[in-house]
């Protein structure tokens, strides 16, 4: 049974964001950048509100991403070693650290265990080389990247064994459902203190985010604009021609209302800035209803979706780590 919650119960996040929203002191000014915004896990660790996700992104892809995503002021960076981006991400990380005269602790790194991986010892032993490939002596958030049958209790117990003996700062779970989160809460001793789940205006998450909310459990959103489907959706770019917004930054203005961490991904600069220049505006309540309206709760993958979910043997797509041809260059590429 969870016997750490770090919980303090003063301090949970109240999800309905305003303009910047504070966990005691409510809504203040917008003087401050959303890039510099943190919300408090449950067991203390200040994490940044607004980073970068670098999913479907080369080595190359990655290291510029993250170089040009530091440099214009972004803390949070999110990868997985399925991404096969590790290495590049890790240089990218070096080289912004240097060029921008910062310190490891400005920034706020997350990857999570490879589905491949999943078991208690492969968890740790896969863990190091992690590690290695992005160039660091410790994570800020490392996640579990989906609940693997018979092996996601396995790998959280190893989660915590990394987390006690301080190699992470904060721990957590991605594409969790309520059920599986209840089952590592009884197996476990320490509760995750995020959930990394699909989360945009198609697919919000009602009922588990109030779950989430209710235990202090952290939401954070990957796909947080939705795709196509979301970016051309009219009601949506009504609201954005009304704010003189993009269509994009209204979602993710959305997403952050709602309460969710995000880490939307562009390989493109000018994107990269825009995507962060959403805290001069605010979405009325109205605007708030019409997008919520537009939920399916219709996951883009889902469990039965993988060869490792019951009754998916056969059908299911095999784990498989992204390859890239510039794995080996960033794996060894010093930094200027």
């Amino acid at each position: 049974m969870i016997t750490d919650f770090g919980l303090k119960l003063e301090g949970l996040l109240i999800y309905t964001r305003g303009s910047h929203k504070s966990k005691k002191e409510g809504i203040c000014s917008m003087e401050k950048s959303i890039l510099q915004e943190t919300t408090k896990l449950a067991n203390g660790v200040e994490m940044p509100v607004f980073g970068l996700g670098v999913w479907k992104s080369s080595n190359k892809e990655a290291a510029d991403s993250v170089q040009v995503a530091i440099k214009n002021g972004y803390r949070l960076i999110d990868t997985a070693k399925q991404y096969g981006n590790q290495p590049g991400v890790g240089y990218g990380i070096q080289q912004a650290l240097k060029d921008n005269r910062l310190n490891r602790k400005d920034l706020f790194i997350t990857t999570k265990v490879f589905n491949g991986d999943q078991g208690y010892e492969t968890t740790l032993k896969a863990f190091e080389e992690q590690l290695k490939q992005l160039r660091l002596t410790y994570l800020d958030l490392l996640l579990i990247h989906w609940p693997v049958d018979g092996k996601y209790v396995d790998t959280w117990h190893a989660v915590e064994k990394l987390y006690r003996e301080g190699k992470v700062r904060a721990i957590g779970i991605s594409n969790f459902n309520e059920e599986k989160i209840q089952e590592l809460l009884e197996a476990g001793t320490v509760m995750p203190q995020v959930n990394q789940m699909e989360f945009n205006p198609l697919v919000q998450e009602e009922s588990l985010f109030t779950y989430m909310n209710g235990i202090g459990m952290a939401m954070e959103a990957w796909g947080p604009l939705g795709g196509g489907e979301a970016l051309s959706n009219p009601a949506v770019e009504k609201i954005a021609q009304a704010h003189d917004k993009s269509v994009a930054q209204v979602i993710l203005r959305f997403d952050y209302q709602m309460g969710a961490i995000t880490i939307p991904k562009s390989a493109h600069e000018e994107r990269i800035i825009a995507n962060s220049q959403i805290d001069d505006f605010v979405l009325s309540p109205d605007e708030v209803a019409e997008i919520k309206a537009l939920n399916q709760e219709k996951h883009s993958i889902w469990y039965p979706s993988f060869a490792w979910h019951k009754g998916s043997e056969t059908t299911g797509v095999k784990d498989e780590v992204s390859h890239w041809d510039d794995v080996e260059e960033y794996m060894n590429k010093p930094v200027q």
